[in-house]
């Protein structure tokens, strides 16, 4: 079988760099396509030099190790050790992954004209492997990194809190946002934000039906023995939020509140927020508490 340079070297410069532009896509890389274009340039002459050059197997690993790392500087260029190495990672990702998967379609196409010479291969199947095999290698990776970066982001964003009032508790589902800096502005205690209806069981029904008339200062529809108990208690917190400038708040110091995560946090310095509507249309929390209570 006739084994042409330019087809080694094609094929190769074409596998470097779909392998290079997923690493970037998922590594989040500024994407210099003169940058790929030169580092799979590289790597593809590196593979040509090793098919037709026998190299002793122990300095082929390190040459494929330094040549990996020569190619990541010149494809993203890191500015950082940490980075580097992050960058390096993803590329050895993406390209066990593409090499598991092209693998295993160059014996599903069944190739009658495909060799192999010191781990190279070669043949007329190879041009169809390698975009068959980059199309399903960059959806199995993106997919994947979305969903594990959604499960993680997930876990770490939410907090079990407890809340005390009254000698009764509760305990909720809290969202943590940090972009949640509200404050009670009399005391500069950190506001976390609550749904009205997960404090039936800590507060009066009288409050929690009026919050709106009690903004606007009628407490007719409250008992005197609810006003007695509860009206020193209340605070107005003012908060601006997109769509809404001069938005208002009512506020009341709990008991206590417990963070609860691999160890129990009690926080006496928060005010809990009263919302009067769902935080979420599908009940994954209903409180958001801001980073300086953790």
């Amino acid at each position: 079988m006739t084994i042409y340079i330019d087809i080694i070297i094609v094929e190769n410069l074409i596998m470097n760099a779909i392998i290079l532009y997923a690493t970037g896509l998922i590594a989040k890389c500024k994407i210099s396509f003169l940058r790929i274009f030169l580092a799979s340039l590289v790597g593809a002459i590196y593979v040509f030099l090793e098919y037709i050059i026998k190299i002793n197997y122990n300095l082929k690993i390190i040459l494929r190790i330094l040549l990996s790392i020569i190619i990541i500087f010149i494809a993203f260029n890191p500015q950082t050790i940490n980075k580097m190495w992050k960058e390096l990672v993803l590329f050895y990702l993406t390209t066990f992954t593409f090499g598991g998967i092209a693998t295993y379609l160059i014996y599903v196409l069944k190739p009658e004209k495909i060799v192999i010479k010191n781990g190279v291969f070669i043949g007329n199947y190879v041009l169809k492997v390698i975009f068959i095999g980059a199309i399903l290698g960059t959806l199995i990776l993106v997919i994947s990194f979305k969903i594990t970066k959604s499960k993680i982001s997930k876990k770490d964003l939410k907090r079990k809190i407890k809340i005390t009032l009254n000698n009764k508790s509760i305990l909720l589902d809290a969202l943590v946002d940090t972009g949640n800096m509200l404050k009670e502005p009399i005391t500069g205690d950190s506001v976390i934000i609550v749904e009205k209806n997960a404090l039936y069981t800590i507060l009066p029904n009288d409050i929690l039906k009026n919050i709106d008339k009690i903004l606007g200062g009628d407490f007719n529809e409250i008992s005197e023995e609810i006003k007695n108990e509860y009206m020193k208690k209340l605070k107005i917190i003012p908060f601006s939020s997109l769509g809404k400038q001069n938005g208002m708040l009512i506020g009341i110091k709990p008991q206590k509140v417990e963070i609860i995560d691999e160890q129990i946090e009690t926080k006496n310095n928060a005010i809990i927020g009263i919302y009067n509507k769902s935080l979420t249309k599908r009940g994954e929390y209903n409180a958001i508490i801001g980073p300086e209570l953790l």
